[in-house]
Parts: structure tokens; sequence; C-alpha cells
């Protein structure tokens, strides 16, 4: 039974991870520019905010939801900006040369940076209580069973950043310069883009303006 709620999780894990929002176009762009283990630990750092959302909605933790819910604008405004400024950045890059070696600093701000990225978007959680009570996981669900789906939720987002950086690596040894550039432009613009929305959508919110 336990085997059957670790796939439930793994399946739920890679639906949630799935879409290729902002943050899926900023690990991309950071496995294609800075490097495979860049992308990776931008990836794991989506993956655990996930898995956050996943507890959060598998335990039923209303009141962490709220509280999340609550300052969902504010935390739009912080995901907003640092969009935009990823994207600004991406535009002005004029060398798309081979990554230099990463020290550790380096990495767990990347995973630091999409972790909170993904936590401004904090309807996931409203999302993730959806998915959880399709799958079954009801009120009688034992501590253990709810810890194996969301082991699970982990195991599924992190396979997906696995699978996608390994997919991009392989498609940049393909690549010429040109290519690359044109990447970076455009990946640039879908971050800027996205950030000018998440502040526009915060802003309203924060204005009092229900869209």
């Amino acid at each position: 039974m336990l085997i059957l709620t670790l796939i439930k999780g793994i399946v739920v894990g890679i639906v949630i991870a799935l879409p290729l929002g902002p943050v899926g176009v900023l690990c991309v762009r950071r496995t294609m520019f800075e490097g495979a283990l860049f992308g990776l630990a931008s990836g794991l750092g989506a993956a655990l905010a996930d898995t956050v959302f996943g507890i959060i909605a598998g335990f039923g933790l209303t009141a962490v939801r709220d509280v999340i819910l609550d300052f969902q604008n504010w935390l739009g405004v912080g995901g907003g900006v640092f969009l935009v400024a990823a994207g600004a950045r991406a535009l002005t890059l004029r060398n798309v040369a081979p990554p230099e070696p990463l020290a550790g600093e380096r990495l767990v701000g990347a995973f630091a940076s999409t972790f909170a990225v993904t936590v401004t978007n904090p309807i996931a959680i409203l999302g993730f209580t959806a998915i959880i009570a399709k799958v079954g996981l009801n009120h009688d669900a034992t501590f253990g069973t709810i810890a194996v789906l969301i082991a699970g939720v982990f195991a599924g987002s992190a396979l997906w950043w696995l699978g996608l950086t390994a997919g991009i690596v392989s498609l940049k040894r393909r690549a010429k310069e040109f290519h690359l550039a044109t990447m970076n432009a455009i990946s640039g613009a879908i971050l800027g883009l996205s950030g000018i929305g998440l502040l526009v959508t915060a802003g309203l919110g924060l204005a009092g303006v229900r869209l």
C-alpha cells in the first residue's frame, strides 16, 4: 500500500513540476549558460518548494497556508523584482561562451533563488490540496502515509528537473553560438515579461483590485 502511495506522490510531483513557467525558464537558461550543476541546483530548489506546498496541503496546515496567502502579493512583488532583474541581466549579456566552474556559494544561491521564486506563487498550495484529494488521501490517512506521499512528491519533482537538465545539456552540445545567443535573448525576454506580469498582478492585489 505504501508503494502505491509513493508512486502516487511521484506522479503528483511530476505533474506539478511539468509546466515550464518562469521558474522552468530560469532553470533552462541556467543549465544552458551556467552549467548543468547550476541548472540542477535550481531545479532542486523548485522541487523543495513544491514539497513544502505538499507538506502544507498533505498535513492540513491551514494556519500556515492562510499566512502565506495573506502575504501572497508581497511575495509576488519580491518574485517579480527578481525575475525582472534576471531577465535584464540576460538581455544585456554579451558573452555566451561556455560556463566557468561554479563555486559552492553560487550553487547555494541558485538553489535558494528558485525556491524563493516558486514560493512566491502560493496559489499552488490550493492546487496541491485539490490534487492530493484526487489521489485519494483523506482525513483518516496516517502520518506515515502522508510522509511517504510527500517524499514521492519531492522525488517526482526532482526526477523531472534532472531529466530536463540532462536534455538541455544534450541540446547545448548541438547548438551553435548563434543559436545560444537567440536562446539567451528569448529566455531573458520571457523572464522579464513574467516578472512584469507578476509585479502588475501583485500591485493590483495590494491596491485592492480583484482580478
